[in-house]
């Protein structure tokens, strides 16, 4: 719990390297859920191996959890 409420970032990486990740509930204000999207984008960025090459991030969507993804710029949430 200390570490969720202390900024922690957890995500789940696919074979396909599809990374899924919660960023929030609905009570959620919009800048809490921006800043959360931004950290797990920063996590991501820093999870990226030496050997790797080229554009790591390539797409993003944000989906709630049985709805339509909705696609968002990568420069946008990369900083």
């Amino acid at each position: 719990v200390k570490g969720a409420k202390g900024g922690s970032v957890e995500f789940r990486v696919e074979k396909a390297g599809i990374v899924q990740a919660g960023i929030g509930k609905a009570s959620f204000s919009e800048d809490k859920l921006v800043e959360n999207v931004k950290a797990l984008a920063d996590a991501v960025s820093k999870a990226k191996p030496a050997g790797s090459k080229g554009t790591y991030i390539q797409r993003v969507a944000v989906s709630s959890t049985m709805g339509p993804g909705v696609k968002v710029e990568p420069g946008t949430i990369l900083g």
